[in-house]
């Protein structure tokens, strides 16, 4: 692990993205908000697993430096201008002195790998795509 010890704790978020296309068979089933697949609500249940994943974060990748969130939220919604597209967001925040974007990264994996699970059984053409870093801000610079 990086030593961060000499460096003073700052507030420090990342928002991180991805999305799932989904076929039109799983679009189907979408109504108030959410998909409901026979295994539950599919976006709620992704957004409890990607926070779990957040916390979890230096459990699965080797250096990272285990931290106490402080903010963890998503949005996961249907995209009006690709109705099969979902989009998935994730923002983490703490104060402290390493950044959150692989926390990020992770929930946003995890919430995406959710979704697919949970809805495997309807479909197996579901595509995982784009997940990426939108900003991060603290520590020693900023990206947008």
């Amino acid at each position: 692990m990086v030593d961060v010890s000499h460096k003073n704790p700052t507030v420090r978020e990342a928002h991180a993205r991805c999305f799932v296309q989904l076929p039109q068979k799983i679009r189907e089933l979408f109504g108030d908000g959410e998909i409901k697949s026979s295994k539950g609500p599919v976006f709620a249940t992704a957004i409890v697993a990607g926070t779990m994943a957040v916390k979890k974060t230096s459990d699965l990748i080797p250096f990272c430096h285990p931290l106490s969130i402080e903010k963890c939220k998503f949005n996961i919604q249907l995209l009006s201008d690709l109705p099969t597209r979902v989009q998935i967001d994730c923002v983490v925040s703490i104060s402290g002195k390493t950044g959150v974007e692989m926390e990020a990264l992770t929930g946003c994996n995890v919430a995406a790998l959710t979704v697919y699970d949970m809805c495997k059984a309807l479909s197996h053409d579901i595509v995982i795509t784009n997940c990426h870093l939108v900003k991060k801000t603290g520590g020693k610079s900023d990206y947008k």
